[in-house]
């Protein structure tokens, strides 16, 4: 499989996850910017694999990182940003959305397991409520500490 054929909307990937379902497979789905990949990112979305047997990832939009984070973000452009992504062989599939959380995502998806960081607090989860009102589980993973995107960019802009 070649890694652009992971990047997908949400009708596509609904279908590929009704499948996963089927099977009895465990759907963790985990949402980001993941401008700049490094290696918090990498570290992070491996151990949100582990957690289950298919990982799907939110991934958002250049317009929605440009709102969230301001001018000048990202740095790499959205295309971009999937296909690296998507070539992590423990990423099963990306969802660009442009929304300003993944709420639709994890709505529509209603994975068995959701994920973040533990930068995050259950309060501060997107869809957490929803996750476990539908049986589900919520579960943040250690970071790697002293990567961030932020802190690569600040270091760039000293240079």
């Amino acid at each position: 499989m070649n890694s652009a054929d992971k990047i997908t909307d949400l009708e596509a990937a609904l279908m590929e996850v009704a499948g996963w379902k089927a099977a009895g497979e465990k759907i963790v789905f985990t949402n980001g910017c993941f401008d700049i990949l490094h290696l918090g990112h990498v570290d992070y979305l491996e151990k949100a694999r582990q957690l289950g047997d298919r990982l799907v990832l939110g991934l958002n939009t250049d317009a929605s990182i440009g709102r969230l984070k301001g001018e000048g973000r990202p740095v790499v452009p959205e295309y971009a940003r999937a296909r690296v992504i998507a070539a992590l062989w423990f990423v099963d599939a990306v969802i660009p959305f442009g929304d300003d959380t993944p709420i639709r995502l994890i709505e529509a998806i209603k994975p068995d397991i959701l994920v973040k960081g533990d930068d995050y607090t259950f309060a501060n989860i997107i869809g957490a409520d929803f996750v476990i009102a539908n049986g589900g589980q919520v579960q943040t993973v250690p970071l790697v500490k002293g990567y961030s995107t932020s802190q690569i960019v600040t270091k760039i802009k000293s240079l």
